[in-house]
């Protein structure tokens, strides 16, 4: 059995992903690209091909990181724009 892929790390949050993703063709972007890198990544580090340098892979995780980065602020604008329509 496969592990769950850990560079997945908005799993829980997909509805409001979705919802931007409809509201906003930028973000659709970024988190497409984030996406690939996730599953890149993962490729990458459950391959049983030859070895791909850590240089390599630690370039994509940084590049990651940056895209989670702004799909938090993404996220975070987007759930205060939420809770403040309620109020």
């Amino acid at each position: 059995m496969k592990s769950q892929n850990k560079y997945r790390k908005f799993q829980l949050q997909q509805k409001n992903i979705e919802a931007l993703e409809r509201e906003n063709s930028r973000f659709k972007r970024v988190y497409s690209e984030y996406e690939n890198m996730a599953d890149e990544l993962w490729n990458l580090e459950n391959s049983t091909n030859e070895p791909v340098p850590d240089d390599f892979i630690n370039a994509i995780m940084l590049q990651s990181s940056y895209l989670e980065d702004e799909i938090e602020d993404w996220l975070i604008k987007f759930n205060n724009q939420k809770t403040d329509i309620k109020h």
